[in-house]
C-alpha cells in the first residue's frame, strides 16, 4: 500500500489545529466566566463574598490598586475588569471619562437598606432608578498616634505638622487625603480652590516634606513602623487603628478638632464589562448582612447597609468609634466629595513631594 506522507502530514497538522483552536475557545471562555475584579489590597478576600463564591466557585480574579487614582489611570489606559472599587468623589471623572456602565438598583436586593445618605449622593445618580456606583464601604481618615510616645497631644491635624517628631511621622501618599489636610489647616475650602488658594495649600505641603519620614499608602508598612516606634504619629485608615489595638500596641485614632476625613467607597461596572450578569451577583453578595458584620469587626470600617450593623453588638460599635448612623458621624467630620480642581492638585502635590 502507497502512502501519502504530504497527505498525512497535512492532516495531521489540521487535526492538531483544531484541538489547539477548540482547547484555546474553551480557555476563553473559562476566563470570560470569571469576574474580573479591580479593588484596594484587603478587600479580595473570599469572607466579603461567600454566597458568590457558593454559586460561582473560582469565580472571580481580584487585581489590585494602590489608590483609586492609581486605578482610574489604569482604567482609562485600557485595562478594563469588570468591576472596580472606587470612591465616591472620583466617580465623576469616571462618568465623564466614558469608563462605567449604569447599574440598575431593582437588580440590588439590599437596595433599600443602604443607607440614605450614601445612596442618595448626587454624583451618583443616573436617572430612571440607575445609579453609577453601589455603596458599599465608609470609614474616616485621621491621625493614629502611640499613646506612650506622644503624651496628650493637642487634637488637631496640626500634630503632623509638629517639628519634635521630625522624621518619626508618615502620611498618605493620595491627593485626597494629606492635600485635603492641608487645606483646612491653611483655611481653604479643599474641594474647591483658587490658584491663589492652591499655593496656600502648597507652602503648608512644603512646610511639612521635611518633618515626615514617608509619603505612602502601604498601611501594613506603617503599621509596622508605629508597632516598632519608629514612627509616632501617620496619617492612617480605620483598620489601621482596629489591627494595633487588637495587637495589644498603645495607640489612639484622633478626633481632630478641624474633623476627621469621612469617606464612601463602592461598585461600579465598567462599560465594557464581559460578565455583567455574575457583576450584579457579586455586588449581591457584598450587600449581604454578613458580609458587612465581617467588614466592621475585621477593618473597623462602616458599611452602607444598615443591616450589618445591627448585627454587630452596641459595645464593640462603641470601641470601633462607629455610630450605626453615619449621618451621626458626618455632623462632626468632613466628607470628602469630588475636587474641582482634582488634577491641578494632584500635579502640585507630585511637584511638592519632589521638593518645588
Amino acid at each position: 500500500m502507497a502512502f501519502d506522507l504530504k497527505s498525512i502530514n497535512r492532516k495531521t497538522v489540521q487535526a492538531g489545529l483544531a484541538a489547539f483552536a477548540l482547547a484555546l475557545s474553551s480557555t476563553v471562555a473559562l476566563a470570560a466566566d470569571k469576574l474580573q475584579y479591580f479593588t484596594w489590597s484587603g478587600y479580595e478576600l473570599p469572607d466579603f463574598n461567600k454566597s458568590f463564591l457558593a454559586a460561582h466557585p473560582d469565580g472571580v480574579e481580584a487585581s489590585m490598586f494602590g489608590d483609586d487614582d492609581d486605578a482610574f489611570t489604569k482604567v482609562k489606559a485600557g485595562f478594563r475588569p469588570d468591576v472596580a472599587h472606587p470612591c465616591y468623589d472620583k466617580v465623576a471623572r469616571w462618568n465623564k471619562e466614558g469608563l462605567l456602565q449604569p447599574i440598575d438598583t431593582k437588580r440590588i436586593k439590599n437596595w433599600d437598606s443602604i443607607f440614605p445618605v450614601f445612596k442618595n449622593l448626587p454624583d451618583l445618580q443616573a436617572g430612571d432608578g440607575k445609579v453609577w456606583m453601589v455603596p458599599w464601604d465608609w470609614g474616616n481618615t485621621s491621625i493614629l498616634y502611640r499613646t506612650d510616645l506622644v503624651k496628650n497631644p493637642e487634637p488637631s491635624w496640626n500634630l503632623l505638622w509638629d517639628k519634635q517628631y521630625a522624621g518619626r511621622m508618615a502620611t498618605i501618599d493620595a491627593v485626597h487625603d494629606t492635600p485635603v489636610v492641608a487645606a483646612l489647616l491653611a483655611g481653604v475650602n479643599p474641594f474647591d480652590m483658587t490658584p491663589e488658594q492652591m499655593e496656600k495649600v502648597a507652602e503648608k505641603l512644603r512646610e511639612q516634606r521635611p518633618l515626615l519620614s514617608n509619603y505612602t499608602t502601604d498601611m501594613t508598612s506603617v503599621e509596622q513602623a508605629l508597632a516598632s516606634g519608629q514612627l509616632v504619629a501617620a496619617m492612617t485608615w480605620n483598620a489601621s487603628a482596629t489591627s494595633l489595638k487588637k495587637q495589644g500596641v498603645p495607640v489612639e485614632f484622633m478626633k481632630p478638632r478641624e474633623g476627621m476625613l469621612t469617606w464612601s467607597c463602592g461598585f461600579v461596572v465598567l462599560k465594557d464589562a464581559k460578565n455583567v450578569d455574575l457583576a450584579y451577583d457579586f455586588i449581591n453578595s457584598r450587600l449581604e448582612t454578613d458580609s458587612g458584620k465581617y467588614l466592621i469587626q475585621t477593618y473597623g470600617y462602616g458599611s452602607s447597609n444598615s443591616s450589618a450593623f445591627a448585627a454587630v453588638p452596641k459595645e464593640e460599635l462603641e470601641k470601633l468609634q462607629l455610630p450605626s448612623d453615619p449621618e451621626v458621624m458626618l455632623k462632626t467630620t468632613v466628607f470628602t466629595g469630588p475636587m474641582k480642581q482634582n488634577d491641578e492638585l494632584a500635579k502640585m502635590f507630585e511637584k511638592v513631594k519632589a521638593g518645588g
